[in-house]
């Protein structure tokens, strides 16, 4: 089936962001490299909105630092038999948003680069990288309202479980997106 939308590479230069895409390093929860190179994708309709996104951290002082976006189902399935937990990872058959370039893992950078205390690293599979946990010091929530905020605002949903994930409303409609279809991004 053709996807009616198109992969669109982001990048520090064309939007703005900033990118540290961990599945293609060793700092992920399967301690090993995913991805053979960090390319960061999205959908059109996503890309849009980050495009928004972006706008609304700049007017606050704030950088978005993307860690994840366009996952092919491939990865999708390694994080899946690594932690076959749907709380934190999208069973395969269901597939994931990410697998259809409709999702983003993320968190801000001051105007001083440094990142914003979150409470938890990126992919802290724990309740406490629930968006809305009790128990944590007021600067994190305050951080973690401020990211949802910007992403809110700029037409993007979040999960329960993890405070650094964002997707369009609605993406489970459209298909996922095949390694092999996808261009630069490539697996281990």
């Amino acid at each position: 089936m053709t996807h009616p939308y198109r992969l669109v590479p982001i990048t520090p230069e064309s939007h703005g962001v900033d990118l540290d895409i961990v599945y293609a390093t060793d700092r992920n929860l399967t301690g090993k490299p995913i991805y053979k190179a960090a390319h960061c994708l999205l959908l059109e309709p996503a890309e849009a909105a980050l495009r928004r996104a972006v706008e609304i951290a700049r007017a606050s002082g704030y950088t978005l630092r993307i860690f994840d976006a366009y996952r092919p189902p491939q990865a999708q399935q390694v994080l899946w038999d690594f932690l076959p937990d749907p709380t934190y990872v999208a069973d395969v058959k269901r597939g994931s948003h990410h697998s259809r370039g409709a999702a983003l893992d993320l968190t801000l950078l001051d105007a001083e680069g440094n990142v914003l205390e979150m409470g938890t690293g990126f992919d802290a599979m724990t309740i406490e990288s629930e968006h809305f946990h009790p128990g944590l010091p007021e600067h994190v929530q305050r951080n973690r309202l401020q990211l949802i905020g910007v992403m809110h605002a700029a037409g993007f949903t979040h999960i329960k479980s993890e405070w650094w994930h964002y997707e369009l409303p609605g993406a489970m409609a459209l298909p996922l997106i095949d390694n092999e279809e996808s261009g630069p991004l490539r697996l281990m």
